[in-house]
């Protein structure tokens, strides 16, 4: 039977057994969080609780953490505080966004500006700095560290670049939970966004951290649940779930960090060693030690994408929020990459349980593939050269 091996972690993460304990016992709890009687204070307590641990993540106060149904539900919300009630009169967003961001600031009714990026795949603070010259008070966006390529990008800049401007700054924290060290109060960022299921915990959960003192506007309405912020009877079990995955990855783990790293630094060297012309994108700048996005002119994403599967790896193309379609990048796009290129882009994103046995099976696989495209390319090429028809000699 083949063993299977799951890298694919930017996507989703394994549930951590301590988080799924968590859920499976709120899930035996009966109250209604916003009941006043013992049942009801209990599930309230286990909100609570969950609260404290994911605060505690991002150094944040617990009061300015505000569920949500996951990252995607956070953008929104907070894009429409910019809208509603920031008096924010325009946004600026980087160029390798995540499209939750980049929809909903689309249809937010605010004019947009997009900061560049270079080839590598980090924001352009100059490009920025001449953005926030342009009139009206802006929302300032700039993910930590890109879903896709794991680029870690200079947020910190990027804030004290937003902040001597007058602008409110918003992070898009969902893949650095875990790997890299956040600091909401360090950062002096306005809003972070997290999601449960990037770091072991439930899918469906996720929070914004909110600088206490802002404005709110509610964009789900009815009861006055989450401090009337977010209406609807809160998710518990997944609620339980998300504190319990923040208390454990609340100090990343050198060991463990730099045992995913060694992983990626495998998979690079052997990609080079059995394909020349593979192109590592972002390899030139600091990336998330757990993530590799590599191409070969040629290949195509699909065709990689089954084979792979086929042979037991689960990988991706890139971003994995486009109802399992392999659709271009827009992150490679702003970094100027050829469509052909683009097109065969495969990411690779480890967990402590990847070993480098399966790396190197993983590339056995891909070479495989690689010989296949190129063997068949040659065999075209050298039918294409041959006449039609021969001349025969009587």
């Amino acid at each position: 039977m083949m063993t299977r091996a799951y890298m694919d972690h930017n996507a989703t993460a394994p549930v951590r057994p301590e988080a799924a304990a968590a859920v499976a016992r709120a899930l035996t709890m009966t109250g209604n969080p916003s009941s006043v009687h013992n049942e009801g204070r209990a599930a309230h307590a286990l909100i609570e609780e969950a609260r404290i641990n994911v605060a505690k993540l991002v150094n944040a106060r617990p009061e300015e953490v505000v569920f949500t149904s996951g990252g995607t539900e956070a953008a929104n919300l907070a894009i429409h505080l910019a809208a509603t009630s920031l008096g924010v009169e325009r946004l600026v967003i980087s160029a390798i966004e995540h499209d939750c961001i980049r929809a909903s600031a689309a249809a937010s009714g605010l004019p947009v500006d997009v900061i560049p990026v270079s080839t590598t795949g980090l924001v352009d603070l100059e490009a920025l700095e001449s953005l926030l010259a342009l009139p009206g008070k802006a929302l300032v966006a700039v993910m930590a560290a890109n879903n896709e390529t794991g680029v870690i990008q200079p947020v910190d800049k990027a804030a004290e670049v937003a902040r001597s401007h007058g602008a409110l700054f918003l992070c898009d924290t969902i893949q650095a939970i875990g790997r890299l060290h956040v600091d909401f109060r360090a950062l002096n960022a306005d809003m972070l966004l997290i999601s449960a299921h990037k770091i072991g915990g439930p899918q469906g959960v996720g929070a914004l951290v909110l600088r206490e003192g802002l404005p709110f506007d509610s964009m789900v309405r009815g009861g006055g649940q989450e401090k009337r912020r977010r209406a609807g009877t809160e998710n518990v079990p997944g609620i339980a779930g998300f504190g319990e995955a923040a208390r454990l990855v609340a100090d990343p783990h050198d060991a463990e960090l730099q045992h995913i790293k060694r992983l990626r630094d495998h998979l690079e060297c052997r990609l080079c060693e059995v394909t020349p012309d593979v192109v590592i994108f972002g390899h030139d700048a600091e990336r998330l030690p757990n993530t590799s996005l590599f191409a070969a002119r040629g290949l195509d994403a699909s065709t990689l994408l089954m084979a792979l599967d086929l042979d037991g790896f689960a990988v991706s193309s890139g971003s994995a929020c486009s109802s399992g379609k392999v659709a271009r990048s827009h992150v490679l796009a702003a970094m100027n990459v050829d469509d052909e290129l683009a097109k065969a882009a495969i990411r690779v994103s480890f967990g402590t349980e990847n070993t480098a046995e399966e790396i190197d099976r993983l590339v056995a696989s891909w070479a495989r593939v690689y010989q296949r495209v190129r063997n068949k390319s040659l065999s075209e090429t050298a039918g294409a050269s041959t006449p039609a028809f021969a001349e025969v000699e009587h």
